[in-house]
């Protein structure tokens, strides 16, 4: 999901622009959308099945549903709307969820191309396997906050963002509003429904742009497959 100004296609597909190799060609402005953009991956797990504390139907209740699964499968469409542009941005794939391992991204269109996001880091597959990504400084304290979400931490998403929840065990909202001045300088708030599952994500920028992430079919049921738990141990 790329939800600032580069209109990279890969970029489009990966959670919030998890990858970005001009990182370290940033402009100051263009490095505080970077560093926040860190954010969604963090976001996409708490939408996921990781677990999340706020307050409210109540927001213990959803944590607890949420952190149940083990492994999730599903397919996404990514809509980025952006004002220069008369029609969206739009990216299809799969993604795996699996608890203790990471989170799987498997774009397919408009080109093919995996992630990996583990404790460990972010990994690309190219001919020669999965690759290690290197750290960007302008985004490793956003990379932070998306483990501890991984591990459930709540805290940290509690810090930078005010949790507000409404509806019920099967249709809920999760609104999130920024709470600092530099993640306010690039969000409105970030909407998440659901039922047992997550059913979507919404990015509203303070520029006008906005990202819609559908989570379509997802599945609790089905475990992680040999050549899934072969890519996390990799």
């Amino acid at each position: 999901m790329t939800f600032f100004h580069r209109r990279s296609p890969v970029g489009a597909g990966l959670p919030a622009r998890v990858v970005n190799d001009d990182a370290g060609h940033l402009t100051p402005r263009r490095t505080l959308r970077f560093f926040a953009s860190r954010l969604a991956p963090t976001v996409l797990c708490v939408l996921l099945g990781v677990p999340v504390l706020a307050h409210a139907f109540d927001l213990q209740q959803l944590s607890d549903q949420l952190a149940k699964p083990d492994v999730i499968h599903g397919n996404f469409v990514q809509e980025k709307h952006l004002r220069a542009l008369p029609q969206p941005l739009t990216s299809k794939g799969t993604f795996v969820l699996a608890k203790n391992h990471g989170l799987l991204w498997l774009l397919k269109t408009p080109l093919q191309q995996d992630y990996r996001i583990t404790d460990k880091g972010i990994a690309r597959r190219d001919a020669n396997g999965w690759q290690m990504l290197p750290g960007k400084s302008a985004g490793a304290e956003q990379n932070r906050l998306f483990l501890a979400v991984l591990q459930g931490d709540s805290s940290s998403l509690r810090r930078d963002f005010e949790l507000s929840l409404s509806g019920d065990a099967q249709n809920w909202k999760l609104t999130l509003l920024p709470r600092s001045m530099l993640l306010k300088q690039v969000f409105n708030q970030i909407n998440i429904t659901g039922a047992e599952l997550v059913h979507s994500i919404e990015l509203l920028e303070t520029q006008g742009d906005s990202t819609l992430l559908r989570m379509q079919d997802s599945t609790s049921a089905q475990p992680l497959s040999e050549a899934e738990q072969h890519d996390f141990a990799q």
